[in-house]
């Protein structure tokens, strides 16, 4: 026995192929072996969102066609049981394979021939149900006798350029026929865009641009132009070619696409990846095809690119260079990105089932450009409302727009909730209460930090400048040099400032330069050029602030950096920026720079220097080790001081209250006495250490001993545990 064929899953377009999966249902549940193309019209009848039922329903109100009589009809031959040839079969998507009679493959295949002939890519119900009335098919009777013939149906097939299985579509129709989604009218770039393309010769362009700066759109927005008869001079079209159809067979349909756009403009978007030789993502002759309309007037095309992809791959073209002109499409401001978003409102409360207040879209243009700057706007902007609403819609329940609750209402909190999502910062960092914060800034911090007060009150008062938009604004936010010795809270300020400003340690990168002392090190920090061993692991310093751009950064112990290391933090303090090995710019202008030093530690720490003296030996010391200019960038060196005694005894207590927290969890309470704490105290032996000494003495007379205690006497749940001085050291008890 011959094998049997299966049908080619790039022929049905998606509707036809679930109208196959639910017409093998039926088949089965009608008990038949074969599917037939009475069982395929049965199916077109009871599903509506189907092309070809749409266009049933259309002509049988056209010629009074009684629906349900129609549908009866056809559900009784389709149940009838006759003799069909089978030589091929269709697989389902639960993998069962359903055999064809022969009448669906001549369906299928004179279905395609037709949606080939229109310039489709696929067969869609509504070229299948194009074929059904012709005489060879078994199922012409039911559909002639209700005066459905082919001619008719073909009478209200949708125009070509409108189809979804089209190889290429035209945005100019989409306008004229209201099916355009909205977009928002850069009018200054279109006018320039607009007079470029009405001139007589060389009206290629490439619009550059980062990816989310609107480029696309920027080409919507020209179709809408001319579809009101305002665009260029002699432009009737704006064709783009179907991604799939591209894959499909690429040289097929950029010649399709050329031929459609005749006397118009045929768009382009990424248009790189046609060219680059061996790494094009599109073979060779596509991207010949593409290349010789640069030198004809005929089509214009309109590519768009990225600056990167610009310069990679087209630069070097020169057909493309000298035929076309570069346009630069930048990214629109917050108020302009605001005005983006109200003209898409429509679109996403009827994509979401949900109401956006007015007041929210400020909130987004402020938050997508503050916090998500890894992207520009608008398109950082247009994510974030995607999230927002999104997040928002796992309550919805499918209500129309205008009967949606209030608290189906997307609000300026529910657009924190999403970037606080987004970037891991908690919602309260960001609330409107903000001015009130910073204005407390000195107060929160030294609920971490003991002592310090000149430290705390320099920090707190360059960042609060620096936050109130007193500073450069292509620079970081602010960049710091902690000077003291050992153990004084350098390292404490910086997770405490990161805390604070955005709401979690976990934005404090901190980067040890005693690792970084070697010049070949600097690869490390922001990745190997192309070609270079680690180029794929990225740069250590560039990937982090990249993946958290609001953040604060600690160079600890940056004396022992290499000097090339210092020429990457000249760039980052002047410029606020760095070119990573892969050739991405990454923005340090969110970030708060820290680096340390134990520099003049000796000098700060020394009781017997006044703290004039002691800075100015310190200050000699740095003139000495550092270049002026490196100093010179600086917003504010803040000096530390050593640890006095109480200093010490009110360190230890905040370490003491972690150790409480974690036995609470457990349900047992923890009671220090003063002389526990004054013995503890006593244990000491490097005071001029600062307050390091005192982690080990908590680890090794409090959380050793303690859980000894616990495993041998197991108190129950609710117990007090209680430490205090004795005479050979630490004694612990249970009440």
């Amino acid at each position: 026995m011959a094998k049997r064929g299966t049908l080619s899953t790039k022929i049905p377009a998606a509707d036809l192929t679930q109208a196959l999966y639910q017409a093998a249902s039926t088949m089965q549940s009608l008990n038949r072996r074969v599917m037939t193309a009475e069982i395929l019209l049965h199916t077109f009848l009871k599903m509506p969102d189907t092309a070809a039922h749409q266009i049933l329903r259309r002509l049988a109100n056209q010629r009074g066609i009684n629906w349900k009589s129609f549908e009866e009809k056809v559900a009784r031959a389709a149940a009838d049981r006759m003799t069909v040839d089978v030589n091929f079969d269709f697989e389902t998507d639960g993998n069962q394979r359903v055999p064809l009679g022969d009448d669906i493959l001549y369906l299928i295949d004179e279905g395609y021939t037709l949606a080939q002939a229109r310039n489709e890519m696929r067969c869609g119900t509504e070229h299948v149900l194009a074929m059904m009335p012709e005489r060879r098919v078994s199922v012409s009777r039911l559909l002639t006798d209700a005066g459905i013939t082919v001619s008719a149906v073909m009478d209200l097939l949708p125009d070509p350029t409108l189809s979804p299985h089209a190889a290429t579509r035209d945005h100019v129709a989409l306008a004229k026929n209201g099916r355009m989604a909205p977009v928002y009218f850069r009018d200054k770039l279109l006018n320039e865009l607009v007079s470029l393309l009405s001139m007589a010769h060389n009206r290629h362009t490439i619009l550059v641009g980062a990816t989310g700066v609107g480029k696309r759109a920027m080409v919507y927005s020209l179709a809408q132009l001319i579809a009101d008869g305002k665009g260029p001079v002699g432009l009737k079209s704006v064709i783009e070619m179907d991604e799939q159809a591209l894959l499909d067979n690429s040289l097929k349909t950029v010649r399709g696409g050329l031929r459609q756009a005749q006397g118009g403009i045929l768009f382009v978007p990424n248009i790189a990846r046609f060219f680059g030789g061996f790494r094009a993502e599109f073979p060779e002759k596509a991207g010949v095809e593409l290349q010789k309309a640069f030198f004809g007037n005929d089509v214009v095309i309109i590519g768009t690119a990225t600056p990167g992809r610009f310069d990679d791959r087209l630069a070097g073209n020169a057909t493309i260079v000298q035929n076309s002109t570069r346009f630069t499409i930048p990214p629109t401001d917050e108020a302009e990105t605001t005005e983006v978003l109200r003209a898409l409102i429509p679109r996403f409360q009827t994509d979401y089932q949900l109401k956006i207040a007015p007041e929210s879209l400020p909130e987004v243009s402020r938050l997508a450009k503050r916090y998500l700057t890894e992207n520009p706007l608008p398109g950082a902007a247009v994510h974030l409302l995607h999230r927002a609403c999104a997040l928002l819609n796992m309550s919805a329940h499918g209500q129309p727009v205008d009967n949606i609750p209030a608290d189906r209402t997307l609000n300026p909190e529910d657009v924190m909730v999403a970037v606080s999502m987004l970037t891991g910062i908690p919602v309260s960092s960001m609330g409107a209460d903000e001015r009130n914060r910073y204005a407390q800034m000195v107060e929160h911090l030294h609920k971490r930090i003991i002592g310090q007060n000149e430290a705390v009150l320099a920090l707190s008062r360059a960042v609060k400048m620096a936050r109130v938009g007193l500073k450069d604004p292509k620079r970081p936010i602010g960049s710091f040099l902690f000077l003291g010795p050992t153990g004084v809270g350098k390292s404490e300020l910086a997770k405490a400032l990161a805390e604070f400003m955005f709401g979690t340690e976990d934005a404090l990168i901190t980067l040890d330069m005693s690792e970084y002392m070697d010049e070949s090190s600097v690869n490390r920090l922001i990745g190997s050029p192309p070609g270079y061993v680690g180029y794929s692991s990225g740069g250590q310093l560039t990937d982090a602030v990249k993946a958290r751009p609001y953040s604060v950064v600690l160079f600890d112990e940056v004396e022992k950096a290499a000097l090339k290391v210092f020429d990457l933090l000249l760039q980052i303090m002047d410029e606020g920026r760095l070119t990573s090995g892969k050739g991405e710019t990454v923005s340090f202008r969110e970030t708060v720079i820290l680096m340390t030093s134990n520099i003049g530690g000796k000098f700060l720490a020394n009781p017997e220097l006044s703290e004039t003296a002691a800075r100015a030996e310190t200050d000699r010391a740095l003139k000495e080790h550092f270049r002026p200019e490196f100093l010179n960038r600086l917003d504010d060196i803040i000096y530390f001081h050593s640890l006095s005694a109480e200093d010490l005894r009110q360190i230890l207590d905040l370490m003491l209250k972690k150790e409480l927290k974690r036995l609470a969890a457990q349900n047992i309470s923890l009671e220090i006495t003063t002389a526990a704490k004054t013995w503890l105290l006593a244990q000491n032996d490097h005071p001029e250490w600062g307050a390091r000494p005192l982690r080990r003495l908590i680890q090794e007379y409090i959380r050793s001993p303690m859980a000894d205690f616990l495993l041998e006497n197991n108190p129950q749940a609710g117990v007090t545990l209680r430490v205090d001085a004795g005479d050979s050291g630490l004694k612990f008890s249970a009440k």
